[in-house]
């Protein structure tokens, strides 16, 4: 295939960029003895019979050690996206689902007025999703244990101190929702509080709220434990927790069976226990499980890494999360 390419040199790779313009670039960071790289290259194979105007390049990371030190390569697979000559997006790790929806959402096709609206739609969605994950929801730089920002470590402080129960969401792990998400809602900074779907504002609208008394009234009174967990476990119709993100796993069995999942083509979201302490402790009791990952689907609990690999063994995983049996 004519947008199928590999290239060896820097020279190569700049006038691959060049020669694009503004179509859609997609260059995989690849490593001939890392096996995972070869199932994406298949993946790539396919996208690019679908998306003929996009260039889908394959490089060896270790070949070209000035690009991927430029572009802070650190592992394989690792995915960037060009326009214009120019990084627009990046995936890193073998996560076949989520480099689908980024370069449909991307890609100039044929028809890019009705393509858009399929990704603007999507994306939408997506972001409700989000919004409505928890009754009570803070979009923020870091977590609620680790504000990584004084705005966000304020707005933290006044809903503990309240003791308003809330979920939070890093927007610094997410760079899609990071810049849409103020597009979505008309809100242009960080961070952002709703309740029940709806803005509620940012900082200074919550500590208005604070001194006037009406927050307390504003957001929904704090619910159990066991109802935030029945929450969480039912976020998505396949949710792992884990130890880091689809991204970055941070433990080697989160990393095991992220390579199982990727290799389904099944999509699922994560949840990361390092971010959340209280569901990290309290999911072990409410689950009788006592260690992690934890696979879900439709909110039951499949199990961890063990009976992942046995269901894959057995030819039963897909079906399986696809909720057939």
């Amino acid at each position: 295939m004519a947008n199928l390419v590999a290239v060896t040199t820097q020279q190569q790779f700049e006038d691959f960029l060049a020669k694009a313009g503004k179509c859609l670039t997609v260059v995989h960071f690849q490593a001939e003895w890392a096996p995972q790289c070869g199932h994406m290259n298949e993946v790539m194979a396919e996208l690019a019979k679908e998306h003929i105007r996009t260039t889908f390049v394959k490089m060896e990371a270790e070949a070209v050690p000035e690009v991927s030190e430029k572009y802070e390569i650190s592992s394989v697979p690792t995915f960037l996206f060009f326009k214009g000559g120019e990084k627009v997006d990046r995936l890193d790790g073998a996560h076949a689902p989520e480099l689908t929806k980024k370069v449909q959402r991307l890609a100039v096709t044929g028809s890019p007025r009705g393509n858009a609206e399929s990704s603007t739609t999507d994306l939408n969605q997506r972001l409700k999703k989000l919004i409505n994950a928890a009754p009570c929801m803070l979009f923020m730089k870091g977590s609620s244990q680790e504000p990584r920002c004084g705005f966000s470590r304020q707005i933290v402080a006044l809903l503990k101190e309240h003791n308003i129960q809330f979920s939070s969401f890093d927007i610094l792990s997410d760079e899609e929702v990071r810049q849409e998400l103020k597009t979505y809602s008309n809100w242009p900074t960080y961070p952002q509080l709703y309740v029940n779907g709806e803005l509620v504002g940012g900082l200074d609208i919550v500590k208005e709220l604070a001194e006037s008394g009406e927050l307390e009234n504003t957001c929904p009174k704090a619910v159990t434990l066991e109802h935030r967990l029945k929450t969480v476990i039912n976020q998505g119709p396949v949710m792992l927790f884990m130890k880091g993100n689809k991204e970055a796993a941070r433990c080697g069995f989160s990393k095991q069976i992220l390579e199982i999942l990727n290799g389904t083509g099944v999509d699922y979201d994560t949840f990361d226990i390092l971010q959340d302490e209280e569901v990290r402790q309290a999911l072990k009791t409410y689950s009788n499980w006592p260690t992690y990952p934890q696979l879900y689907v439709k909110g039951e609990l499949i199990g961890g890494l063990d009976i992942v690999k046995e269901l894959k063994e057995s030819g039963d995983l897909v079906s399986v999360l696809k909720g057939e049996s």
